[in-house]
């Protein structure tokens, strides 16, 4: 959830006066913002429970509820929290609920927070753009690192988003393609907000052409031009391949996802074709394929 991004497209209208709270950073600058009174506070669950337990806030007026990124915000844990409050805010409102899927989980959700609602369904669920050409590359694990050299030198002009699955490899990723003289930076969750924001200004000034994320960037990461998305790490969920390729193809632009498979994440890329409803298909490059057992 990138909640500067959020309050940059609100602020942008001079008559309409907008908060970001959010964690990794003071918090007295929003104690003050918030104290001097805002049309719209743009939250993390956890930061803006802070700020009502100071009572830095008070949603007495409060006309509108939107829950952005349901389904994420289930996935990471948030669900105490946000129980906790809407428990604080008025119970006539209108309340908006956004989701890119719709699990089990989501819709009990939203059958406890709304009333009667009306689904807006833009598109298949779980469905990938189609301006987003696919590709799967079988490669074993310890060549990963190889392989994506290879290919980030093939489009070295470009804007590439790299997706790891834990932290230490996004470090140790951004770490391999330096020592071979690629500009790399990372962004996961044990970065500072500060690093994350100087990440992601470089990123998209060109600085670097590189960002190496876990999946804090799958959402809510809103970069025009990003060229090519490369899942480093198959992802394990079905429905975060479709959020991680979204990153780009976006705005009518045309982009490639391409997929490392090792061995082991053979039944994870089945998964995500039958999500997809149709096979990816594999590139071979000589030196790293593992087999054509992979495309069986």
């Amino acid at each position: 959830m990138q909640v500067d991004e959020s309050v940059r497209k609100y602020a942008n209208s001079a008559e309409i006066d907008v908060a970001a709270v959010f964690g990794g950073v003071p918090l007295d600058p929003q104690e003050k913002k918030l104290r001097k009174g805002v049309d719209i506070v743009v939250a993390t669950p956890g930061r803006l429970i802070d700020h009502l337990e100071r009572q830095n806030v008070v949603f007495d007026d409060l006309e509108i509820l939107v829950l952005d990124e349901a389904d994420r915000m289930l996935d990471m844990g948030f669900a105490p929290q946000i129980n906790k409050i809407v428990a604080q805010i008025p119970t006539y409102r209108q309340t908006l609920l956004f989701s890119a899927t719709m699990p089990p989980e989501v819709e009990a959700l939203a059958r406890k927070y709304l009333r009667k609602p009306i689904v807006v369904q833009i598109g298949r669920r779980s469905a990938a753009s189609s301006l987003v050409t696919h590709a799967v590359y079988p490669v074993p694990r310890e060549r990963k690192g190889a392989l994506l050299v290879e290919l980030l030198r093939d489009v070295k002009s470009e804007t590439v988003l790299v997706f790891t699955r834990t932290k230490h490899g996004a470090d140790k990723v951004v770490r391999d393609l330096e020592r071979v003289g690629i500009k790399a930076t990372a962004m996961h969750a044990d970065k500072t907000q500060a690093q994350r924001t100087k990440a992601l200004e470089q990123f998209k000034s060109g600085v670097i052409n590189v960002l190496v994320a876990t999946d804090i960037a799958q959402r809510g990461l809103d970069i025009s031009g990003i060229t090519h998305v490369i899942n480093y790490d198959v992802p394990q969920q079905p429905e975060d391949y479709v959020h991680r390729i979204g990153r780009t193809g976006r705005v009518a632009a045309t982009g490639d996802a391409f997929t490392f498979m090792s061995p082991d994440e053979i039944a994870m890329v089945r998964s995500i074709e039958r999500v997809l409803g149709s096979p990816i298909p594999r590139i071979s490059v000589p030196g790293y394929d593992f087999g054509t057992v992979a495309a069986d």
